[in-house]
């Protein structure tokens, strides 16, 4: 948008100084006829097609509680599903970032923010929670969540098959996958008696996750050790209460701060020797021994897919929330090597990939 569009006054300003220019020449008749022009060629600008065009394309608010750097994989993906639907970044529709950096407070000021550009529409990435702060910062705003939280028991949609309201989207089944992520654990490592769970507490699933793991770990016999972290700053007061507590395996929760700072919890588990399975192979990517959950990126290509969907007149209400059709089991045989660990052949057996 042009800054006359978007400012009248810096409008009328132009338009005198363009007068006192034109009008400081020779002849009177020569000024006037050359300011005419001049008019009639920003009117025939500003009412122009291309013009016109430029001022319809819509905006994604793309809101996020991660940071910008760790999530361009997922970006990426998202921009691949808009693409599949017509529509490309910089041509035909505009994105607005807003990065919360980790920090669940930040989410209903900057949901506030995209709300009152406005946009066209919000895509929540990261969760239940950042999808209740968009719907808060406007009931008619169009959302498309990306959440491992179910959005029914949320209260972000009536009913999966019918989402009703303003927003709809994808639900990654990620807290629902932690007993079996201990049941690996107890494959891969069966005299451990003591493994661990970290967790988000300020996210939506903590509670729920701990319970499950707890009743996971009492039906492998095995004692769960609950540890939670926050912010990447208590990452490492965290590994040392897990040796302390002589933790022989880790599950990871899903939790888009975790995601966001994935390297580092790799990092860190290694270095402690503490075998872990996470959520996403986006960890085994970097390192992670197990992963054992949907794909992170195709849930982004899918939200992409839809909101590509919305712009073109569809509502929300009415696409039915997408669950993903396939759980992958990702190993990473240079990590086990490097732990001293042998990756038991019923394991292999099982994998949908194996990084070596």
């Amino acid at each position: 948008m042009n800054r006359q569009a978007a400012d009248p006054r810096a409008g009328r300003d132009w338009w005198k100084r363009q007068k006192q220019r034109v009008l400081s020449r020779g002849d009177e008749a020569v000024r006037r006829r050359e300011f005419i022009v001049l008019a009639a060629g920003a009117l025939a600008a500003r009412s122009s097609p291309a013009s016109s065009q430029q001022s319809a394309v819509p905006v994604i608010g793309f809101l996020s509680v991660a940071t910008a750097d760790s999530y361009q994989t997922f970006v990426t993906a998202f921009r691949k599903g808009l693409k599949e639907g017509g529509y490309v970044e910089g041509q035909n529709v505009t994105i607005e970032f807003r990065w919360a950096d980790g920090r669940y407070d930040r989410l209903p000021v900057l949901a506030a923010e995209l709300a009152h550009l406005p946009v066209t529409l919000i895509f929540a990435s990261g969760g239940a929670a950042v999808a209740m702060a968009a719907r808060s910062a406007s009931a008619t705003i169009p959302i498309v969540f990306a959440s491992g939280t179910d959005p029914v028991k949320a209260g972000l949609v009536a009913s999966l098959n019918r989402p009703g309201g303003n927003a709809t989207g994808v639900f990654m089944i990620s807290s629902s996958l932690v007993e079996k992520r201990i049941e690996l654990l107890r494959e891969l490592l069966p005299k451990a008696t003591t493994v661990a769970l970290l967790t988000d507490p300020t996210g939506p699933n903590a509670k729920a996750d701990t319970e499950e793991a707890q009743h996971a770990a009492q039906a492998q016999g095995l004692t769960v050790l609950v540890v939670t972290a926050r912010t990447e700053a208590e990452f490492d007061s965290v590994f040392a209460t897990l040796a302390q507590g002589h933790a022989e395996g880790l599950v990871v929760e899903a939790s888009s701060v975790f995601t966001s700072q994935r390297q580092k919890l790799v990092a860190l588990a290694n270095r402690y020797a503490i075998p872990a399975v996470f959520e996403w192979r986006d960890f085994v990517e970097v390192g992670g021994l197990m992963s054992y959950g949907p794909s992170l990126a195709d849930d982004y290509r899918q939200a992409g897919v839809y909101a590509g969907r919305i712009l073109r007149g569809e509502k929300p209400g009415d696409l039915p929330v997408v669950q993903p059709t396939t759980v992958d089991l990702v190993v990473n045989l240079t990590t086990a090597k490097a732990l001293g660990l042998t990756i038991p052949q019923s394991i292999l057996a099982r994998a949908d990939e194996v990084i070596e």
